[in-house]
């Protein structure tokens, strides 16, 4: 249980998201959030709540087949820093590409 509550609040924070903030996404009032975070053990219509409201989705995954998701997950994120690392933030250079020159 430490595991999934440590995995809910990082996506909070991921998502640049308060405690405080829950309570519009989910419904929750902030001590109860701070509470569920803290203590845990959600119920499971709270739990598909907050993953709702963390943009996010609750999976049983087969321990048969937990290291290929893992492995699946971990190639998508490393992909995807590579093409942000790669891809100019827009801000550096709010002007390009605006009159069709890609330099």
């Amino acid at each position: 249980m430490r595991a999934l509550l440590a995995a809910i609040k990082r996506r909070r924070k991921a998502l640049g998201l308060r405690q405080a903030d829950m309570y519009l996404r989910v419904g929750i009032s902030r001590q109860q959030y701070q509470r569920l975070e803290s203590q845990g053990n959600p119920r499971l219509d709270t739990l598909e709540l907050i993953a709702k409201g963390l943009n996010s989705s609750l999976l049983l995954i087969p321990d048969e087949h937990l290291d290929a998701v893992q492995a699946l997950l971990e190639k998508r994120t490393r992909e995807t820093s590579q093409v942000a690392e790669a891809t100019p933030f827009f801000a550096d250079d709010p002007w390009r590409g605006l009159l069709g020159d890609d330099t």
